[in-house]
């Protein structure tokens, strides 16, 4: 009997559980559940340190709107190298900085090819290439990074001050109605070699004819007030009337209307010069994979928006849909872009050091 006892007690106890394992099936799941959650809201441990180069411009902007996100989502902690692009590129250069991810304009950025101190990206893991302007997918190579932002060259003018004259090419430039009253870029800036490009083309040089242009910025410069160095050099005299017109970058024409509203930008009938920012993974970096994570990061629609819309820098994602104020002041819209002059950045790189020189020689004496 009482092995009978003890085996009904087992089977009891036995059918119990099982009834018990039945009923909550669901708990277990529950429980795993949770223990996903709260794994994946856990630390991750130390975040992994992305040491990105850049100019330092719109610092606060970019902390909390486009680093702070990607810190979040790929638990990293970035670290900003500012300055300008030569002193930055020359610190790549000597070996004295711990950079991953480096931005430079593509005069600097072409430099930092022929020296070899960027790694080949691997496109197959930045996939919003697909979806930027032809343009800026591959500005120096294949093998080497994106634009991230394409501006353009034209001219600006108060119409008050050109006696009534409209401004529709660089030709314009050499209007007897902007004699004494002209701003021009210095040759040794980011848009003096475009200059020396637009005066061949109005010499009727295209390609690109050195003697013909250098003829036709000294016969310009009796007009010339200052070569500006500076952007603050060309909205300070605007605002001042010093000046009348100069070519300038679109992205600074909002100052200029700051200080004198009537303000007109236009594009050359001859075409504007594409200005265009670079990013490239500098060689020996042990974070490769995660500075082309952030590459395309930078080229998704949806930072490309946040940065459009703040003014900060002109997109080039083309799935932006942009209207009125929110595309006004930066250049945007394949229209605008494809029709945009693009120099040889190698040929610059390979001629500048001759060009100053015969600009000095020749033109700002």
């Amino acid at each position: 009997m009482k092995v009978k006892k003890m085996v009904r007690s087992l089977l009891t106890v036995s059918l119990i559980g099982l009834a018990l394992s039945g009923c909550g099936t669901s708990a277990p799941k529950e429980q795993a559940g949770a223990t996903a959650g709260a794994a994946s809201s856990a630390p991750k441990g130390e975040p992994t340190q992305l040491v990105i180069s850049t100019w330092g411009f719109s610092d606060d902007f970019f902390k909390k709107e486009i680093y702070a996100p990607f810190e979040k989502e790929h638990n990293v902690k970035i670290v900003l190298d500012t300055g300008n692009n030569a002193d930055r590129l020359n610190k790549v250069r000597q070996g004295t900085s711990n950079v991953d991810l480096i931005y430079l304009s593509d005069y600097y950025a072409q430099q930092g090819i022929d020296a070899g101190l960027f790694e080949k990206i691997d496109r197959s893991r930045i996939p919003n290439l697909n979806d930027i302007y032809d343009m800026a997918k591959a500005p120096l190579g294949q093998d080497y990074g994106p634009a991230y932002t394409i501006s353009q060259l034209g001219i600006a003018y108060n119409p008050k001050a050109t006696g009534g004259k409209e401004l529709k090419s660089w030709s314009d430039l050499w209007s007897p109605e902007l004699a004494k009253k002209l701003t021009m870029p210095n040759i040794t800036g980011t848009t003096g070699p475009m200059i020396l490009d637009a005066a061949s083309r109005v010499a009727g040089s295209t390609p690109f004819n050195e003697d013909q242009a250098f003829a036709k910025l000294k016969d310009l410069n009796k007009s010339v007030v200052k070569y500006y160095g500076q952007t603050s050099e060309f909205v300070n005299m605007f605002a001042q009337g010093e000046i009348a017109a100069g070519p300038i970058m679109e992205m600074y024409v909002k100052d200029l209307k700051a200080a004198v509203p009537e303000t007109k930008f236009i594009t050359p009938q001859e075409g504007g010069y594409a200005i265009m920012n670079t990013v490239n993974v500098v060689k020996g970096s042990k974070n490769k994979q995660l500075a082309e994570d952030f590459i395309n990061y930078h080229l998704s629609k949806e930072v490309q928006e946040k940065v459009a819309k703040a003014k900060v820098d002109s997109p080039v994602n083309t799935k932006l849909q942009l209207t009125g104020a929110d595309a006004e002041g930066i250049t945007y819209g394949a229209d605008t872009v494809n029709k945009l002059n693009k120099l040889d950045m190698k040929f610059v790189n390979q001629n500048l050091k001759a060009w100053i020189d015969r600009f000095n020689k020749q033109v700002a004496q």
